[in-house]
């Protein structure tokens, strides 16, 4: 799926569009600046993070956008372009139309209401381009940040998951939330 320039989701304060191969030192350095926010919750955030990751990861991306199969997003100042961070779906189920929804935003911009902006937005493609009907936002128990943008995304609390996520050698409990197009006024499509 190509996205035009004027397709990509923006509430006028940020835009989501794929990530390009050129975004790879802006993201890189988000990354850096957020490892101590990042580290207990991805597996892939570590002390030693380089670039070549962020690049190898960028591809990764590319190629699961031609496969419709993933939709990571950056996520971006609506003025300047500025990388924020990213949000995306994945783990997409054809059969039952739901997909995974993450997020998660620079350290220098966090707590200004980007993040639940971005899973809004993101939910909302996922709708209304993809024909989902639910978006399944899964965070560690004790991952307070994460929880909070859940609920301020609007996003309903559904409960907890014994043993959902894996984080390195940690096993962890997760809280369901979720999202659908009800919560946006828009009827699922059958």
């Amino acid at each position: 799926m190509i996205l035009d320039i004027k397709d990509y989701p923006t509430d006028g304060v940020i835009t989501l569009r794929p990530l390009r191969i050129d975004d790879a030192p802006g993201v890189f350095e988000a990354v850096r600046e957020s490892l101590a926010a990042l580290k207990p919750w991805m597996s892939w955030a570590h002390d030693d993070y380089r670039v070549e990751e962020t690049r190898d990861f960028i591809n990764r991306t590319i190629e699961t956008w031609e496969k419709e199969a993933a939709f990571a997003f950056a996520i971006t100042d609506a003025r300047d372009g500025k990388f924020l961070g990213g949000t995306g779906l994945n783990n997409l189920n054809q059969e039952y139309r739901l997909a995974n929804l993450g997020y998660w935003v620079r350290s220098s911009r966090r707590g200004q209401g980007i993040a639940p902006r971005a899973a809004r937005l993101a939910a909302r493609f996922g709708f209304e381009r993809l024909g989902l009907v639910r978006a399944e936002i899964v965070v560690a128990v004790d991952n307070t940040a994460s929880l909070r943008v859940a609920e301020k995304s609007g996003a309903h609390r559904e409960g907890i998951l014994r043993n959902r996520i894996f984080v390195r050698e940690k096993i962890l409990d997760a809280v369901m939330h979720s999202l659908t197009p009800q919560d946006f006024g828009i009827e699922p499509k059958l």
